[in-house]
C-alpha cells in the first residue's frame, strides 16, 4: 500500500514550522486516540500514522530527508521508533487526558519531583451549648505529619545518602519499544525520584516525616453551631518536594441544650402556667443566657401561643445583633385537685358558658387544608 504523504496526513503546508506541526499533531491525537475510541481499528491506525507522521517531521534531519527524497529515502527510519523527547513539552496537558503521562515524556516521573501542596487535616470537636453562645479559645490537639528534624525531610541518615538509580541512571523512566512507539515508563526501581536512599534515617526510617500530635489553640466565635468548621491556614500535612501545608478544618459539634432548642439563630423553650395564670395574666421568670428575666402573660393566653423576646438568642456569627429569645406557653390543666380548689372550680363552671361544640375552622386553617 502506498504511504500517504506525512504533510497531508498532518494536515499541514510543506513550510510549517515547529509549533504549527506540534498543534496538528495534537489535534489528531487527541481525535484517533484509542482511549477515545475503543474497539476501533480505523482510529487506532490513524492515530499510529500521525505519531510517525510527527515523528519525521519533528526530527529536522530526518525531515530534510524526506523533503528530498520522500518515503524512500527513509529507509526504515520511520519504522525505527521516534524520540520521546519531542513530546515532552505537552506531554503533561497531553498525556494526563488519557491517564498515560509516560507515554510521552515522564509525566509520573516529573509529578513525583514537582513541588506539591499537602492534603488537608479534619479535626472534630465538640462544644457546650453555653460554649456556642459566648464564643471560646480552645486548645486541641491534632495528630499530623511534620518535617522530620533529624533529617530535615531528606529521609537520609548522611548528607550523601541518596544514590544515582541503576536501572534508569538518574532519569527516573525507563524505555522499551512497542512497534513504532519509544514508550517511556516509571522506573520501579526508584519509583521516578532516579536516585536510591542507601542509608535512611534513623528517625523517620527514610519517609522524611514523622507523626507527631501538635498543640493548637483555636479561636472560636460566638454562634457557632454543629457542622459549621473553622478553616486554620497551614496546619495540615506538609508539602511534598517543597510544597506548602495543607490546611487544618476544624469542624464544631455544639451540645445539646436540656431547656433551649435552636432554630437558625432563635432560641426556643416551653414554659408551662396554670389555668388561673392563662385566666388571669400573670409574670414568669425565665432564666436566659443574659440573666433572669421577668416576662408578663397576658390574660386569656391560650396553650401554644408564644412570647417573643428580642435579642435574647444566639449572636450572628462574624456579625452584629442576635435572634430572638421565643417562649411557647403550654397551659397546664391540674389533675389532682383539692377539696376547696374543685369546689371553686365548680363555682366558675356554673359562671361559664359551655364550650362542647366543634369549633368551625378560620379561614388561616382552611387555606392551610387547601394547600395541603
Amino acid at each position: 500500500m502506498t504511504k500517504r504523504d506525512y504533510y497531508e496526513i498532518l494536515g499541514v503546508s510543506r513550510s510549517a514550522g515547529d509549533q504549527e506541526l506540534k498543534g496538528a499533531y495534537r489535534k489528531l491525537a487527541l481525535k484517533y486516540h484509542p482511549d477515545r475510541n475503543p474497539n476501533n481499528p480505523e482510529a487506532e491506525e490513524r492515530f499510529k500514522e500521525a505519531a510517525e507522521a510527527y515523528s519525521i517531521l519533528s526530527d529536522t534531519d530526518k525531515r530534510r530527508t524526506y523533503d528530498a527524497y520522500g518515503h524512500a529515502g527513509l529507509g526504515n527510519a520511520a519504522a525505527q521508533g521516534f524520540n520521546p523527547d519531542a513530546f515532552s513539552d505537552f506531554a503533561d496537558n497531553f498525556g494526563d487526558i488519557f491517564g498515560f503521562g509516560d507515554l510521552f515524556g515522564g509525566g509520573a516521573a516529573r509529578q513525583r519531583t514537582r513541588a506539591q501542596r499537602g492534603d488537608d487535616v479534619r479535626y472534630d470537636l465538640e462544644i457546650s451549648f453555653a460554649d456556642s453562645m459566648s464564643g471560646l479559645e480552645a486548645e486541641i490537639q491534632v495528630p499530623r505529619l511534620e518535617t522530620c528534624s533529624a533529617c530535615r525531610g531528606t529521609g537520609s541518615d548522611v548528607p550523601d545518602g541518596w544514590t544515582s538509580c541503576s536501572i534508569c541512571r538518574g532519569r527516573g523512566e525507563v524505555f522499551y519499544q512497542q512497534g513504532f512507539l519509544s514508550i517511556r515508563r516509571t522506573c520501579g526501581q526508584c519509583n521516578g525520584r532516579g536516585k536510591i536512599l542507601r542509608k535512611p534515617c534513623r528517625e523517620c526510617k527514610g519517609d522524611g516525616v514523622q507523626q507527631i500530635t501538635k498543640k493548637l489553640k483555636v479561636k472560636i466565635p460566638a454562634g457557632v453551631d454543629s457542622g459549621m468548621k473553622l478553616r486554620v491556614g497551614g496546619e495540615g500535612q506538609p508539602g511534598a518536594n517543597g510544597g506548602p501545608p495543607g490546611d487544618l478544618y476544624v469542624f464544631l459539634v455544639v451540645e445539646p441544650h436540656p431547656v433551649f432548642e435552636r432554630h437558625d439563630y432563635d432560641l426556643h423553650c416551653t414554659v408551662p402556667v396554670n389555668i388561673a395564670q392563662a385566666a388571669l395574666g400573670t409574670q414568669i421568670h425565665v432564666l436566659t443566657f443574659d440573666g433572669l428575666e421577668t416576662v408578663k402573660v397576658p390574660d386569656g393566653i391560650q396553650s401554644g401561643e408564644t412570647l417573643r423576646l428580642k435579642n435574647r438568642g444566639v449572636p450572628l456569627v462574624n456579625g452584629n445583633g442576635r435572634g430572638d429569645l421565643i417562649i411557647h406557653i403550654e397551659v397546664r390543666t391540674p389533675t389532682k385537685l383539692s377539696r376547696e380548689q374543685r369546689r371553686l372550680l365548680e363555682q366558675l363552671k356554673q359562671t361559664l358558658p359551655e364550650e362542647s361544640e366543634p369549633q368551625e375552622k378560620g379561614l388561616l386553617d382552611k387555606l392551610k387544608d387547601y394547600l395541603m
